[in-house]
């Protein structure tokens, strides 16, 4: 018997498969190392067949021998084949290790684990609640489900461009609102700035509604495994949580989980989620991203003492922001509106303002100028994030700071606060004429930017960063909202995921 990640071993609940597991070791990466060392033969797929020889000799330059040996392909003896495999393990392990009833490791990133479960509520019913601050992926499974979305909109920062989290008496409202009733119930926390909204009291109001609770928790995989941290949401009551494993915990980029959590819901969600897994992942999973997962869960459970040192770290760091008399931490303020009970220690929005540069730009500079690669940045502000266990000298990056500001104060023309006047306020929504799915897959049209207003778009359209849909499939395009996405794709580092062309000088519309 095949055992793959719908194999009902990889619940927490269930420990008789793994009896007496050690928490010190990752098993289906140790399984792969294994089966590297062995002296095969392949006489299959992939191609490279883990030599340097031949074809692969351009690889194996590249990225080492050893990178080519751990590349085995699914349903491998030893690894992921058979019963109570060493995959099965893992997986066991990482749903022990986050508190959930049963983990999947995500090789397409979080957005896989949101189109999963965009598909899986949608067998609980088509009404669903979605913070507007959704990840753009979680509209794409709006639209492969066929699901009928209403919005609860997140408390915003309109000085610095920030979107924070959702208060529970604004979820009741938005559930109340919809003229369907609502199944599901899908929010961000952590924000992109590190703003912790309140799970318990917002899983509370779905369950009082019927309505099961999706979390995005892109940006807290690393919670609850310090006591200093704030709790996961798996620990809260949520329903579903996705985490990227690679934001901040270390494993390689595009690895991320999803968690069922072990609530009323679990027996009608864990089917549905084991289908949309296999509709959504490939068949040819790559080995290093499930590996980069297993050391990234048995790291996090050791590293009570390396998470203590970074904290101490990350102390220090914001006790110079704020002793300075040049920059500020937003997130010291994130604590005084209804929406946040919490933030997340590892980001540092600063305040750039004293640079008289705006944001997008003190970012480009830092990136081609300082080579340092900042996460992301609004008119206003610089967010660097710091891996955990990690305890970097951000000394580099404040004399950085401290000379694009003197330049300014020395009155250098270079690109000042006049360059920030391009990106205008982030634009409200336009209203919601049509289901998501129908405009996506109508008939449609080209127009240009200035004909596109008043008419309903086909595309989702995001401004990057953070990824945020500005317009959805089915809402009328507003001319805020063109003047604001023409803006962001002129900025110096700015993109639009979904535009027709990179100047967004044209929009995809329903036809008339």
């Amino acid at each position: 018997m095949t055992v793959h990640q719908d194999s009902p071993m990889t619940s927490a609940s269930d420990h008789s498969a793994f009896p007496g597991t050690a928490k010190s070791y990752a098993p289906y990466a140790d399984a792969l190392q294994a089966a590297a060392k062995r002296d095969s033969l392949f006489l299959s797929t992939p191609g490279h067949g883990g030599t340097t020889t031949g074809i692969s000799a351009g690889q194996a330059e590249f990225f080492g021998e050893h990178t080519l040996s751990l590349d085995i392909p699914p349903l491998f003896d030893g690894i992921d084949l058979g019963v109570d495999t060493p995959k099965d393990e893992a997986l066991h392990l990482a749903a022990e290790a986050w508190g959930a009833r049963r983990t999947w490791f995500l090789t397409n990133g979080s957005s896989q684990g949101n189109r999963m479960a965009a598909l899986a509520i949608g067998t609980l019913g088509t009404g669903v609640v979605t913070q507007r601050s959704a990840h753009s992926s979680f509209i794409d499974g709006i639209v492969l489900a066929g699901l009928n979305p209403g919005f609860v909109s997140p408390n915003v920062d309109e000085v610095n461009g920030i979107a924070h989290g959702v208060t529970p008496d604004s979820l009741r409202h938005a559930i109340t609102a919809h003229p369907e009733k609502v199944s599901a119930v899908y929010l961000v926390t952590p924000s992109y700035f590190g703003a912790v909204a309140d799970v318990s009291a917002l899983a509370e109001v779905a369950h009082e509604a019927g309505a099961a609770l999706i979390i995005d928790a892109a940006w807290g995989a690393h919670f609850g495994f310090h006591p200093d941290l704030p709790e996961s949401p798996v620990a809260l009551g949520a329903d579903i949580v996705i985490m990227s494993t690679h934001k901040l915990a270390g494993s390689f980029t595009q690895s991320a989980l999803l968690h069922l959590g072990d609530t009323e819901f679990a027996d009608r969600l864990e089917p549905a989620l084991a289908r949309a897994f296999m509709m959504t992942a490939s068949t040819s999973e790559n080995a290093h991203l499930m590996a980069s997962i297993d050391i990234a869960r048995r790291d996090l459970v050791n590293s009570h003492d390396a998470i203590a040192d970074s904290l101490d770290n990350i102390r220090q760091i914001r006790a110079r922001i704020e002793g300075s008399e040049h920059y500020h931490l937003l997130s010291g303020d994130f604590m005084n509106h209804a929406d946040v009970v919490d933030i997340d220690p590892f980001r540092l929005p600063i305040d750039i303002t004293s640079t008289g540069l705006e944001g997008h730009a003190v970012r480009k500079r830092l990136t081609e100028e300082f080579d340092i690669f900042a996460e992301m940045a609004t008119a206003t502000t610089i967010v660097a994030l710091i891996g955990i266990g990690k305890s970097p000298d951000l000394s580099r990056l404040f004399d950085a700071l401290d000379r694009m500001r003197l330049e300014h104060d020395n009155d250098r023309p270079a690109e000042t606060v006049a360059a920030s006047a391009g990106i205008p306020a982030l634009p409200s929504p336009g209203k919601l004429v049509a289901l998501p799915r129908d405009a996506y897959f109508a008939d449609s049209e080209l127009v240009p930017a200035a004909e596109a207003v008043g008419r309903t778009s086909v595309s989702s359209l995001a401004a990057y960063p953070p990824g945020i849909p500005n317009v959805l499939p089915g809402e009328e395009i507003t001319a805020e909202t063109v003047e604001f996405l023409q803006a962001v794709a002129a900025s110096p580092s700015g993109h639009v995921r979904g535009g027709v062309d990179p100047k967004l000088s044209t929009f995809r519309v329903l036809k008339d």
